[in-house]
């Protein structure tokens, strides 16, 4: 998988290699005398600048060299593997009109001949660069009403679900998230899960060109650390869970919950919704009441996981191939609403975008009447919990880490006739520690298991797979678990070999399309592989 920082993800600052990738089309902010723009801001001029160097005029800035256009601004800082001042010469080739760096980047700059533009230099550049961005874009975030879920599982859903309540409102909306980026009715593939400061700012004041109402976003950890949000504050944030994952870039647990509490301060956020199922939602509750008392309110799914939260979840029961349930509030306020997706946890997930809407302002009544003629809180979301067949029942998921994997399995036992079987992988250059971890949630949810590559990165694949094949067995000594390398070959062959009785769950990748082996880009969309194998099962044609 691609790391949602993005490392692996483009020749920027992160130095690495990508293939092409399907842009929105951004809007152009008007030109900008260079002087008034950074004025406001923290920065000095390289050298004298040159003459005239505040009248340089200045129509948009980029962090990627790849994507500069005339007269932008180029922001060259640290990246996860290489400076970007090494990019500078070829995004001012590319038209750039100024460049803004760090101290670091001043020195490898002062090497090389003089660039022929002004350098701008600021201590820390991502800390200023969103605020520089809204002020270029004439701040786009206030124009919005602003939605943010953050949590190590379930954003996804909960943001296709929070969109899905808005779009049935009647609003039009823009979508920021893993999977996609959507403008109205205009989408694209993702890269980040949150984009870098000054495309975000750019794709928001493109959202409001087109008269979006409502912005619906995933907000990762990285993002928060990374300033990449700076300086929007969300009008309603949402808070899934907390599980192992991201320890590659974050130190311990306590830092990812840090990184995440951040979201539900004065700063970031008018106001919250925090599940409190897991001690790290209660944890957060308790922070927040301190931190941004009154603004931040609980949801309960669950009965005994906390002392009368805000909202409860009562009168669940099964609907079809979802649940039903009833949202209630401590002051009498109720929805009933349902979901069609599978699972607990896609309770929690359509409970918590529905409170964030009625948090917004929202009628129960008024949301209710619009989710009742929408169908519920059942959106299509690519690649989490996607079923393509019934006989094998087989579903592609995102499950990476071991809360989301235990809970999937959890979620198809009950509805399994024959077998439940797992074809999952480990991600190589990542946290190990998580693997041991996701093999014993595998042999223990699933009757079968075969473990196969995810994204090797730069790791040899053959060892990932060992470390995980080692730890299942350990665990559970008499375990059916099997290797098969090739994802391709896994896929098929589990396909095929399945009663219709079973049901298979392909985990780690859902949406994504590209598997990284030794910095090479190799198509791979395991939705894909799962229907050629269920043409080769049916008789036909890969």
């Amino acid at each position: 998988m691609t790391a949602p920082d993005g490392r692996g993800a483009g020749n920027d600052n992160n130095g690495a290699v990508t293939s092409s990738r399907q842009k929105l089309r951004t809007a152009v902010p008007p030109p900008r005398r260079l002087g008034d723009l950074v004025g406001p801001f923290p920065l000095t001029v390289a050298g004298a600048g040159g003459p005239g160097w505040a009248d340089v005029t200045v129509r948009g800035v980029r962090a990627d060299n790849r994507e500069i256009a005339g007269g932008e601004l180029f922001a060259a800082h640290t990246g996860g593997h290489v400076h970007g001042a090494r990019f500078a010469r070829a995004a001012v080739d590319a038209g750039a009109a100024a460049v803004l760096t760090d101290p670091a980047g001043e020195r490898l700059l002062a090497g090389d001949d003089p660039l022929g533009v002004p350098v701008l230099v600021a201590d820390d550049v991502p800390a200023l660069l969103g605020e520089l961005a809204a002020t270029l874009y004439d701040r786009p975030a206030d124009r919005l009403g602003t939605f943010a879920v953050t949590g190590t599982n379930g954003k996804t859903t909960t943001v296709f679900m929070l969109e899905h309540a808005l779009r049935a409102l009647g609003r039009r909306t823009g979508l920021i998230g893993t999977v996609e980026l959507r403008v109205g009715e205009h989408a694209v593939p993702a890269t980040l899960t949150t984009p870098q400061p000054a495309d975000l700012q750019a794709l928001l004041a493109t959202m409001v060109a087109e008269e979006v109402d409502d912005l619906v976003m995933e907000v990762s950890s990285h993002a928060l650390a990374l300033h990449r949000v700076d300086p929007v504050v969300f009008d309603v944030a949402g808070f899934t869970n907390l599980t192992q994952d991201h320890l590659d870039f974050h130190a311990t647990l306590d830092e990812y919950f840090d990184a995440k509490a951040e979201l539900f301060t004065p700063a970031r956020s008018r106001r919250g919704v925090v599940l409190v199922d897991d001690d790290w939602g209660r944890r957060l509750a308790e922070r927040s009441a301190t931190v941004h008392p009154g603004a931040v309110v609980t949801l309960a799914v669950h009965d005994g996981t906390f002392e009368d939260p805000d909202w409860r979840v009562r009168e669940v029961a099964a609907d079809g191939t979802g649940t039903a349930f009833t949202l209630v509030h401590r002051d009498g306020r109720t929805l009933r609403t349902r979901t069609g997706l599978p699972g607990d946890f896609n309770v929690a997930n359509a409970a918590l975008a529905a409170a964030m809407v009625l948090e917004s302002g929202v009628d129960p009544a008024t949301l209710g009447d619009a989710l009742a003629a929408a169908g519920g809180l059942s959106p299509q979301v690519p690649g989490r919990m996607e079923q393509l067949a019934d006989a094998p029942r087989v579903i592609v998921d995102f499950a990476h880490n071991p809360g989301a994997l235990d809970k999937a399995l959890a979620a198809l036992r009950p509805t399994t006739k024959g077998r439940l079987v797992l074809v999952f992988g480990a991600t190589g250059s990542r946290d190990r520690s998580k693997r041991p971890e996701m093999a014993r949630v595998a042999v223990d949810g699933a009757d079968v298991v075969v473990v196969t590559d995810d994204d090797p990165h730069d790791e040899p694949a053959e060892q990932i797979r060992a470390e995980v094949l080692a730890a299942a067995r350990v665990h559970v000594p008499d375990a059916t678990v099997r290797e098969i390398g090739s994802r391709s070959e896994a896929i098929r062959t589990v396909v095929l070999e399945a009663g219709e009785d079973d049901t298979v769950l392909v985990a780690g990748r859902g949406h994504e399309t590209v598997q990284e082996i030794a910095g090479v880009d190799h198509h791979l969309d395991d939705r894909e592989e799962v229907r050629a194998a269920l043409v080769q099962r049916a008789g036909g044609h890969s």
